[in-house]
């Protein structure tokens, strides 16, 4: 640890003692931390692996402090997490090299007004508060907005969020509004969408200083330069994989009626335009090209997503429930396209003694590969969580792409949990196909079965502040799976495997009430 972060350790300590002689009469106070650490074994996560390709394991590892204060009229959040992989500081007396630590969450939320707190004099309302600052976005499944915790960094945005609470409705406005720098010197509000290096080589190869407002296209997933000129290899993924939103805003309602639970979002998603640019580098005796998005234009390409989720048990007993949403996309997508697409998703769960049992289909829209139309068809799940629903192995709509044909998924899953709830073991099983048609090298159409996963995951508490989770996947794909990937055919093994096995610790080092 520097000198500097020991220095700011030490101060959050003091501030820690201090604020714990000064509780209100109502104010709550806890620190706490977590451990998390995930081995894996990796032979075909994400993305099929090639034929030539050796298995790779590692361990990863998160570690946070968080700080959570409660009060009548405040509540204080922040989260500061180191995330490293074993071994990435390339020695063991510098930490200048693999370096993670970042804040997670730092948010506070003003109350207005609280029924339930009699300091509050006749409150027009229910609840009302305003949240402000880093935090996660976390709504109903996690299915457009989620905090993706699985993954050791997980995720969160820069906003405001307005909650109010009245008769049975909740009312959720949020906005948030993204900018690179305060420096005095910088104009306008252009935004470039993402962390990039600050070198990258050009077309020779010479390593140059990345361009300011640049996006460089040599991402070695989407994008490559044959012949001095960029090439597209694979459509992108997700927006959460290269480019950040601009500004975003939101409403997301909710109100149960009787037996079912109804939640409506709409959310509107802003990204900078930007224009293909070239800029030459001199090295030496060499003249070499820098290609990539130069994000400086005026305006911005806006994508509406609007839709409704209910969630229902169908009997007296609650064993037998049921799931159904919709969602649909409008607008423009981040390069400028015309966007309609939508989603869909049913399932049904049975629930008896020791086991449930849930049988579910997803579908997500791509574009056609023999159609003509210009409007782009595939719909971006958002800010969500992708690895809850479609694999484990997070083959789509994650960092590793996203089928340009849409997803079709049938699944079913069994859910075991003994009797004093310390053993919890499951198994999922997909069958992944292409929504829409699409076409071989040659032009003739591919089959749209992608392939099979089937999910083994086991979760045992080994006390209050201890769990163990072990996973293991397969994958068995199709030859189809190399052409939704972007892959060419036949460099690739036809089955994935991938085990895991993860330790996660979560003590509370300090807590008081009064």
């Amino acid at each position: 640890m520097t000198k500097k972060l020991k220095k700011r350790s030490h101060s959050f300590l003091v501030m820690l003692l201090f604020l714990s002689g000064c509780l209100s009469a109502k104010a709550q106070l806890s620190l706490s931390g977590q451990l998390r650490t995930r081995t894996e074994y990796r032979d075909g996560l994400g993305t099929l692996p090639s034929k030539t390709s050796d298995p790779a394991f590692f361990t990863s590892q998160r570690t946070r402090l968080i700080f959570h204060y409660k009060s009548s009229r405040l509540i204080f959040h922040t989260s500061v997490q180191d995330i490293r992989v074993w071994g990435q500081d390339a020695s063991t007396i510098s930490n200048n090299d693999g370096n993670r630590l970042s804040v997670h969450e730092a948010w506070a939320e003003l109350v207005l007004a609280n029924k339930s707190d009699s300091s509050f004099r006749k409150p027009g309302v229910d609840y009302f508060g305003v949240k402000i600052g880093r935090q996660e976005l976390l709504y109903d499944d996690s299915r457009l907005l989620g905090n993706l915790d699985w993954l050791q960094q997980a995720r969160r945005h820069d906003a405001i969020v307005f909650k109010l609470l009245n008769k049975g409705w909740q009312f959720d406005l949020g906005a948030a509004f993204n900018q690179n720098t305060d420096a005095f010197n910088y104009n306008g509000t252009y935004y470039t969408p993402a962390n990039v290096s600050p070198y990258v080589k050009d077309s020779k190869g010479n390593l140059a200083p990345t361009p300011s407002g640049l996006i460089p296209l040599t991402n070695p997933s989407g994008w490559s330069i044959k012949s001095g000129v960029p090439a597209l290899q694979a459509a992108p993924s997700t927006n959460g994989l290269y480019q950040d939103y601009k500004a975003l805003q939101f409403l997301y309602v909710a109100r149960t009626f009787h037996a079912i639970h109804v939640t409506g979002l709409m959310l509107a998603d802003h990204f900078g335009k930007y224009s293909t640019d070239s800029i030459r580098n001199i090295s030496g005796t060499d003249t070499g090209y820098i290609y990539g998005r130069h994000f400086n234009q005026h305006g911005v390409n806006s994508r509406v997503t609007a839709g409704i989720l209910l969630n229902s048990f169908l009997n007296k007993q609650k064993s037998l429930s049921f799931i159904a949403g919709y969602y649909y996309q409008t607008g423009k997508d981040r390069d400028g396209l015309s966007l309609d697409a939508f989603t869909t998703t049913l399932s049904v769960s049975f629930a008896q003694k020791l086991f449930s049992y849930t049988a579910g289909w997803d579908y997500v829209s791509g574009n056609d590969a023999f159609s003509s139309s210009k409007t782009n068809h595939r719909f971006d799940p958002l800010y969500g969580t992708p690895h809850k629903f479609w694999g484990y192995m997070d083959y789509f709509y994650v960092g590793t792409g996203s089928p340009v044909g849409g997803l079709s998924n049938p699944y079913f899953k069994i859910k075991y949990g003994s009797i004093n709830k310390r053993w919890v073991a499951g198994i999922d099983y997909h069958y992944f196909g292409l929504a829409q048609d699409q076409k071989d090298l040659n032009g003739n159409p591919i089959k749209k079965y992608l392939g099979s996963e089937a999910d083994l995951v086991t979760n045992y508490s080994l006390s209050k502040v201890a769990g163990l989770e072990w996973g293991f996947c397969v994958m068995a794909a199709s030859g189809s799976m190399e052409y939704a990937k972007g892959l060419a055919p036949g460099s690739s093994k036809l089955t994935g495997v991938w085990t895991y096995l993860m330790l996660t610790l979560k003590p509370e080092f300090f807590s008081k009430e009064k």
